[in-house]
């Protein structure tokens, strides 16, 4: 193990001089990423409370549309995201300029994407009109797609922000941001959705506005003080093509493997939706309650990009690999944990998130406890992939990730569905058996698919196969420092 190493934040040496994780500082750099994932959980819970006082079919229309919507904010993000990986190697290098260049890359980047997000907002209901939903759900959902992905801009922008604070270890900064935002929507949900009467309109209003606050209080931090003169922010505003490139090739990856990760429980739900709107609002219930466990596992997992990509700009690829495979078990322990509980309290936890004078709420309820029976089985998969991915990413190993993502989720996940959610009257597909479990078959292919892609990205990052790439065309050792 080199020195440069030894000196990272989560590395110290025994008794006997063998190269350990330093549990304080590695939860220290987590514990800020845990709580701001666990803040979005809560963002997510709030704005389901807030559709859940409108009805039980906007629940559902949120439900049939939440993971498609989100994918299309991933693939067009996807530089966003990648952020880190190159700010963290070149932190773990001592270059800071360029660490601030990247970031500022990912930010014009994410502005030039704003005609196609406008494209998006406009064809969601051309787009919706085909998966034969019930006529109020699909008029419910339009009214939060279109202004909602007219403003998903601004969730790039905020991704490539706090990938910056995260990838220079800054991750309170990021938490700041996120308490920022959650506090933000609460007032602006209640504004534009009641005050201003705007409906499910009203809750991507109140998104957006919070994001713009969020926003604008991360580039604060980013042009002012101690760290603008540290990272030079002022001085590498101009953007730089080459960069651009480089970030695109690995973040456009980035944004396909999630984007075909979340297309596929996109139209999972979707085929929920159709079933029934019951299923549909129970689904989307027991999403939000499981984001839960996996919210604050992403937040440990973008702390082992932020290591790993640092260990790998400091020149050691061996200590790289320690630390990933360290993480991902981590996440994998604690997704497993939290998963236990909700099995626990989940009985009480439900009837919350549905008016009690609804005439379903009481069905919503009793599908919702049916299905958190797979959705807890699959936790401790879904942490390998998250710890095993973002390591993957910090060394700028997209590409097979992303083919195969996209292979289980299309050959695997959505087949799957299709067949055990659907009976034979409701098949979009004809050629495929038809079991008509309806929304406890959609999450059971869910747990397949995730107990599969958990295994294999896992193994893809023990492999070492990722050693062999270099984001920056160099040896990555750390000399060049600023």
């Amino acid at each position: 193990m080199t020195e440069a190493v030894a000196e990272l934040p989560v590395a110290r040496r025994d008794g006997q001089g063998r190269l350990r994780v330093d549990w304080r500082a590695l939860l220290a750099l987590a514990a800020p990423l845990m709580v701001t994932n666990a803040i979005q959980a809560v963002l997510n819970l709030t704005d389901t409370w807030f559709i859940g006082r409108l009805s039980a079919d906007a629940v559902a229309a949120m439900g049939a549309i939440y993971w498609l919507m989100t994918c299309v904010i991933l693939v067009l993000g996807g530089v966003g995201l990648a952020t880190q990986s190159f700010v963290s190697q070149a932190d773990g290098a001592g270059r800071r300029a360029r660490a601030a260049q990247s970031f500022w890359n990912a930010m014009w980047s994410s502005l030039n994407a704003l005609p196609i997000f406008l494209l998006a907002a406009v064809g969601g209901g051309p787009m919706l009109a085909v998966f034969g939903l019930d006529p109020v759900v699909k008029s419910l959902a339009v009214e939060y797609w279109e202004p909602r992905l007219a403003g998903a801009v601004l969730s790039a922008m905020t991704w490539a922000l706090m990938s910056f604070f995260n990838g220079i270890g800054a991750t309170r900064l990021t938490l700041i941001i996120a308490i920022v935002t959650t506090v933000a929507n609460i007032p602006a949900n209640q504004f534009f959705m009641f005050e201003l009467g705007w409906g499910m309109a009203g809750a991507a209003w109140g998104t957006n506005f919070a994001q713009i606050v969020g926003l604008a209080v991360g580039l604060g931090f980013v042009l002012r003080g101690e760290l603008a003169a540290r990272y030079r922010t002022r001085l590498t505003l101009k953007p730089r093509m080459v960069m651009i490139r480089r970030q695109w090739a690995v973040g456009f990856p980035v944004g396909i493997m999630y984007g075909a990760d979340v297309l596929g429980l996109a139209l999972m739900q979707l085929m929920v939706a159709q079933v029934g709107n019951v299923s549909a609002a129970a689904t989307q219930i027991v999403m939000m309650l499981a984001s839960i466990a996996y919210m604050p596992a992403l937040g440990l997992a973008s702390a082992g990009t932020t290591v790993v990509g640092q260990a790998i700009g400091a020149g050691d690829k061996v200590w790289a690999m320690h630390l990933g495979t360290f993480v991902a078990r981590c996440c994998s322990a604690f997704m497993l944990s939290v998963a236990l509980v909700l099995l626990l309290v989940g009985p009480w936890l439900l009837p919350m998130f549905i008016t009690a004078s609804d005439v379903n709420a009481a069905a919503v309820v009793s599908a919702g406890l049916v299905m958190l029976l797979p959705a807890a089985t699959y936790q401790a998969f879904d942490g390998l992939y998250f710890g095993s991915s973002f390591a993957l990413r910090a060394a700028g190993d997209t590409h097979v990730p992303a083919v195969i993502a996209i292979a289980l989720s299309w050959l695997l996940f959505i087949p799957l569905a299709h067949t055990l959610v659907f009976n034979e009257e409701q098949a979009w597909l004809s050629g495929l058996p038809q079991l008509g479990l309806g929304g406890l078959g959609g999450w059971l292919a869910l747990m397949v698919y995730v107990m599969c892609l958990g295994t294999i990205m896992y193994r893809r990052w023990r492999s070492a196969r990722w050693q062999q790439i270099s984001l920056w065309g160099h040896s990555g050792d750390g000399s060049a420092r600023s």
